[in-house]
């Protein structure tokens, strides 16, 4: 259900906007993004797990305030990201 260390790693490396960077919205939105995409699977499968449907539901919203945060500060790092990760807003 959770996402691997080396999985986290990789998604760092990515997103990350300088070395060593972890904090910056870009990189908490990937990392967010790929355990809400694990999640939904694992969801599909165990349709009564409403504890981590909750949870799902919180990371979502974490992710949507993070996304809200980095429109409203840096309209083009917005579109690029959600071109990446293939959102839809």
């Amino acid at each position: 259900m959770s996402i691997t260390a080396e999985r986290k790693t990789e998604l760092i490396k990515e997103y990350e906007t300088g070395t060593g960077d972890t904090g910056s919205p870009e990189v908490q939105v990937a990392v967010l993004t790929e355990r809400i995409l694990n999640l939904t699977e694992h969801l599909k499968e165990h349709k009564k797990d409403f504890h981590s449907r909750r949870g799902l539901l919180m990371m979502v919203g974490q992710r949507r305030r993070l996304l809200d945060y980095l429109k409203r500060k840096n309209q083009t790092r917005y579109q690029d990201l959600i071109g990446k990760l293939g959102l839809r807003r």
